[in-house]
């Protein structure tokens, strides 16, 4: 389900109202005239779904697991029943596209959108060029403006792929932040900053070791300025952003109430982590990407498709749009129906990130390759011929040139554990080589049963 329109309707009224109809025969109240003047009224305010959604806001965030904080959970949970709420998020464009932590914010954005909420989509022009030093155990690379924008170009466009951009506010804190005059905002803001407070949040106290610069000291002060400027020219009144924000959320939150009394809150939501506790979204190639650039749409697809069994419903509650009701049934089902269950649930979180029919064809392929063994769709590495020595290449350097290891002492110990096969045979001589002739066909290499490349030359 996409919040997009069609036919002059969105697909999320004709939901909410189907779920009203229902609700209504259920406190048997049959009168059809009745149910299309429910019906009518439905459509007519939107700006009451917030009111009458069969499950409320909170509700529905609390229960796919992605609250973590917020700063007055019944004050919040009042506002969002009785108000059409501003809420805004903030990303950082110091890449050029989003990966998959980034897809749990715009997932929430669009669920606050399809309950009638108000979205601001704040691109950090002026914040990347400090760089957030959260969960970050050096400075960052300090970007050029140049490259900023560019960023900025394509998350725009990737974030009209998740939310109805048409009624979202985009906005770029550069339009505030990179005019300021520094003494100024010393004398106005700065002065309501205690220093010892902020070495002691999250975001600061875990570089005091490894060295924190005044240069990323300054982050937390724009972060919250940006809340105040929102709340001032917006009506913001909610900041939603990952729980490794919550020290730069709850600051804003306490300026806005010193400068100028104004009641806001902050909500976290849960990082996108592993069972065991490890950030979900990275491979030996590094991110996942939702740029199909980046990261094929292929990798995409498996690396949903390969996570631990105990991941697969975190996933389908966080990364999806799937009723609660119907995970719940998969619950029950996981342990008859792992990998039918694991097959659409990434096949869902491709389908939202690059459609039906890229998804559909990433779950054709991955069903010929392990299914029926067809290696014409195995993803291909090109091995440059510079990498041959004397018309041979070694194991170990073709087992890190494809990808499948960060070095060739991990390709060595991969071969010695017996995870590495070569056109389904395993390899157990780590001294074995292959010449150029063997490439021009192409090697099949797996590594375990879920990685596989084809090398050519």
């Amino acid at each position: 389900m996409r919040a997009t329109r069609r036919c002059g309707l969105d697909i999320f009224t004709i939901f909410c109202s189907n779920i009203l109809i229902f609700k209504i025969l259920d406190a048997n109240i049959k009168t059809y005239n009745n149910i299309l003047t429910f019906y009518f009224l439905f459509l007519k305010y939107p700006e009451k779904r917030h009111c009458w959604c069969y499950m409320k806001l909170m509700e529905e965030l609390e229960a796919r697991g992605l609250l973590a904080q917020t700063s007055g959970y019944n004050e919040i949970l009042d506002l969002f029943e009785n108000e059409k709420v501003t809420v805004y998020t903030g990303f950082d464009p110091t890449g050029d596209s989003f990966h998959v932590g980034h897809l749990v914010q715009l997932l929430t954005l669009l669920r606050l959108q399809r309950f009638g909420h108000r979205i601001v989509c704040l691109f950090g022009g002026g914040t990347a060029m400090i760089g957030d030093p959260s969960a970050k155990n050096e400075m960052r690379p300090i970007l050029t403006k140049e490259t900023i924008n560019k960023n900025i170009e394509k998350f725009k466009m990737q974030a009209a792929k998740f939310l109805d951009i048409s009624q979202c506010v985009i906005l770029n804190n550069a339009e505030w932040l990179c005019g300021l005059d520094y003494i100024d905002f010393l004398r106005e803001i700065g002065i309501h900053f205690s220093v010892n407070r902020m070495l002691a949040s999250e975001c600061y106290k875990n570089r005091l070791n490894s060295g924190l610069t005044f240069f990323e000291l300054n982050y937390m002060l724009m972060q919250s300025y940006d809340f105040l400027i929102l709340n001032k020219n917006y009506d913001c009144q909610v900041q939603i952003g990952g729980s490794d924000q919550w020290s730069n959320m709850l600051a804003g939150v306490e300026l806005i109430r010193k400068k100028n009394k104004n009641k806001t809150y902050a909500i976290s939501t849960n990082l996108l982590t592993t069972s065991d506790g490890r950030k979900m979204g990275k491979t030996e190639k590094g991110a996942i990407w939702l740029d199909s650039q980046k990261t094929s749409i292929y990798d995409f697809y498996q690396y949903f498709r390969n996570i631990d069994d105990g991941d697969v419903i975190k996933c389908f509650k966080m990364l999806t749009m799937i009723s609660l009701e119907d995970i719940e049934n998969y619950e029950c089902d996981i342990e008859k129906n792992t990998n039918e269950l694991k097959e659409l649930m990434a096949f869902e979180i491709t389908s939202l990130v690059h459609g039906c029919e890229e998804a559909s064809k990433a779950l054709d392929v991955s069903r010929k390759i392990f299914g029926k063994k067809d290696y014409e769709q195995v993803p291909q590495v090109n091995i440059k011929y510079d990498f041959f020595k004397n018309d041979e290449i070694k194991i170990t350097d073709l087992i890190r040139l494809s990808g499948l290891s960060k070095s060739n002492s991990e390709s060595l110990r991969l071969i010695k554990q017996g995870g590495i096969t070569i056109n389904d045979l395993v390899i157990t001589d780590y001294g074995k080589c292959f010449k150029e002739e063997d490439l021009k066909n192409g090697i099949v290499i797996k590594k375990g049963k879920k990685r596989i490349i084809k090398c050519v030359i």
